[in-house]
C-alpha cells in the first residue's frame, strides 16, 4: 500500500502566518503537523509515500527530504494549481499505479494513528474506505448521510442544508477503483474536482464506500483556534524534562520541557509547556498549553494557551494569550499596555504594545 499526502494548499485560513510559509508546516508542540501525518502513516507499514506540492514545493522538500528521516520513501509531485482533492489523484495516477493506498490531508492531526484502519482495509478491501467525525459546523465540511445499515447513502461537498452532521476526515483508504472515480466526475460549483463526488460516483455505480466512525480526537488545523486547540492536546502527553538550566528564583510547575541550552531565570513556568532549545525565558509566566520553539526570548511578559515561533522576541508586554507568533518576530512594549492580548502575526512582524 502506498500513501498520497496533499501539502499544496495555500493555507489562506491561517493568513497571515501562512504568507511567508507552508501551512502544513506550522508546528504544534514544536512540531511541524505534517510531521505528524508523515509519521502516522509509518507507524501503520506505509514507507512509500507521494507528497502532492504547489507554490510551497521548496519549503515542503526542504523540511521532508527525501523521507529517510521518518523511515520512508518519498516522491514529490507538483500539482500547478489547487484544483480538488480528486485532482490531487489523477496528478498522481503514475506514482499510485494500480496500488491500494491512503490519502492523507497534511494538515490534519488524528490521535491514535491509522494503522488499525489500515490492516481492516487490507484484509476487507472495499473500494474505498473513509473516515467521519460528528461536527458542530457540517456546513464547512464534506457531510455523509448513512442509511439505516449504516451504508454510505449520499456524500455532498459543504452542502447549504446539510443532511447530517458526519464530516469526513482528512483521511481516505482507496483501492485503483478510484481513478475510474476521478476521471468520470467535473468540476464542482467551486470550480474543483471533489472528491466527495468521486467516492459518490462510486456509491452509484455499486461499489462498496465503508464508513468508520471515529469517536477519538481529530482537529483540522487550517484555522487558528484549531490549530491553538491541537497544540493543547498534543501538549496534554508532553514528557518533563530539563535540558537547559533552571535557576534558583524560578519555579517548575506540571508536564514542562526545557529544551537544550534553554535558560529559565527568575520565571514560572505552568505546564503543560514547551521550551525550546536555546530560548530564554526571564522574569517571565509561561502558562498551561504553551509551546515557544527555539531561539526566543521571552523577558518581563506573560505568554499562556499561545505559540511561538523561531526566533522571536517577546518583550515587557504584559499578559499574552490565546495567540499564534511566527518566526523572528518582535513584541514590545510601547506607550500603554491593556491587560490581554490576542495575536495572530506572520513571519518578520514587528510590533508595539502600548504599556
Amino acid at each position: 500500500m502506498k500513501a498520497l499526502v496533499l501539502a499544496g494548499g495555500t493555507g489562506s485560513r491561517l493568513r497571515p502566518l501562512t504568507h511567508t510559509g507552508a501551512k502544513q508546516l506550522v508546528p504544534v508542540a514544536n512540531k511541524p503537523i505534517l510531521f505528524y501525518g508523515i509519521e502516522s502513516l509509518v507507524e501503520a507499514g506505509i514507507t512509500d509515500i507521494g507528497v502532492i506540492v504547489g507554490e510551497t514545493e521548496e519549503e515542503i522538500h526542504a523540511a521532508l527530504g527525501d523521507g529517510a528521516r521518518f523511515g520512508a520513501a518519498i516522491t514529490y509531485i507538483r500539482q500547478q494549481q489547487p484544483l480538488g482533492l480528486a485532482h490531487a489523484v489523477l496528478v498522481a495516477r503514475e506514482f499510485l499505479g494500480d496500488d491500494d493506498f491512503v490519502m492523507y490531508l497534511g494538515d490534519n492531526f488524528l490521535v491514535g494513528g491509522i494503522s488499525a484502519l489500515v490492516a481492516r482495509f487490507a484484509e476487507e478491501r472495499p473500494d474505498a474506505g473513509i473516515l467521519l467525525t460528528r461536527v458542530a459546523r457540517p456546513r464547512e465540511f464534506g457531510i455523509a448521510e448513512l442509511g439505516p445499515d449504516g451504508g454510505v447513502l449520499r456524500l455532498e461537498e459543504k452542502p447549504e442544508e446539510p443532511r447530517s452532521d458526519l464530516a469526513l476526515i482528512g483521511v481516505y483508504l482507496f483501492t485503483p477503483a478510484v481513478h475510474e472515480a476521478v476521471r468520470a466526475i467535473g468540476p464542482s460549483k467551486r470550480g474543483e474536482l471533489e472528491i466527495t463526488d468521486a467516492l459518490q460516483w462510486l456509491i452509484d455505480q455499486g461499489r462498496t464506500v465503508r464508513p468508520t466512525v471515529v469517536s477519538g480526537y481529530w482537529k483540522d488545523t487550517g484555522n487558528v483556534d484549531d490549530l491553538l486547540e491541537v497544540n493543547r492536546s498534543v501538549l496534554e502527553s508532553v514528557e518533563s524534562g530539563v535540558e537547559g538550566a533552571v535557576d534558583a528564583a524560578s519555579e517548575i510547575i506540571g508536564r514542562v520541557h526545557i529544551g537544550e541550552g534553554a535558560r529559565v531565570v527568575r520565571s514560572r513556568i505552568v505546564g503543560p509547556a514547551l521550551v525550546g532549545a536555546h530560548t530564554t525565558v526571564t522574569d517571565s509566566y509561561v502558562g498551561p498549553s504553551t509551546s515557544i520553539a527555539g531561539h526566543c526570548a521571552i523577558d518581563n511578559s506573560e505568554v499562556e494557551f499561545s505559540i511561538v515561533l523561531d526566533g522571536s522576541r517577546i518583550e515587557g508586554v504584559g499578559r499574552i494569550e490565546a495567540s499564534v507568533i511566527g518566526r523572528n518576530v518582535q513584541v514590545r512594549r510601547a506607550g500603554r499596555t491593556p491587560r490581554a492580548h490576542r495575536l495572530v502575526l506572520g513571519d518578520h512582524s514587528r510590533v508595539q504594545i502600548v504599556p
